[in-house]
């Protein structure tokens, strides 16, 4: 593996810090590779853009920042007309469609899938947004084993939610896997 580097972009509230330390802690913890991973929120806080960089790595990471992700997603249109510039060359872009209107030509595979829509249709609870999220990227990506994820949800999460955040797992590799 070489170093992966990914880049969460939305706004507060969407979790897209809590997801993006779940992805390096079952990197760190259960996969054996180094992760970091740093955030950086806009002046607003709740509402206001929000950033989560992530960095896996069976080598030493020297550097904790990300200036040319190989995965990048963008849940805000302010985020993906602010960040959509930097995804490397051949790297990913994941947008959400309820949110996000394609309108930059990259040089990367953009998939936009219907995130949130499917969340709040089939759980009805815009809380696990991320994590159906972070499924899309991994069905995507294969950064991680899905176990490894639900293990540490399983840590993170209190059991009577686990079910919810389990399906919106679900939801999101559903999704990703349909891009085929």
């Amino acid at each position: 593996m070489m170093k992966k580097r990914i880049v969460f972009t939305g706004s507060g509230g969407q979790g897209v810090i809590t997801a993006s330390i779940i992805l390096a802690e079952a990197a760190a913890i259960y996969e054996g590779l180094n992760a970091v991973q740093t955030q950086a929120y806009g002046p607003e806080a709740r509402g206001g853009a929000t950033r989560a960089d992530v960095i896996l790595s069976k080598d030493p990471i020297r550097y904790p920042k990300v200036t040319h992700p190989n995965y990048l997603v963008c849940l805000t249109q302010e985020a993906y007309g602010k960040f959509a510039g930097i995804i490397r060359p051949g790297g990913l872009l994941l947008t959400d469609s309820n949110y996000v209107r394609l309108e930059r030509k990259v040089d990367a595979q953009q998939i936009e899938l219907g995130m949130y829509q499917a969340v709040m249709e089939e759980i009805g609870k815009p809380i696990v947004f991320n994590i159906c999220m972070l499924g899309a990227l991994l069905g995507l990506s294969h950064l991680v084993k899905v176990e490894t994820l639900e293990k540490v949800l399983e840590k993170r999460i209190p059991p009577d939610f686990m079910a919810m955040n389990r399906k919106a797992l679900q939801l999101g590799l559903e999704l990703a896997d349909g891009q085929g």
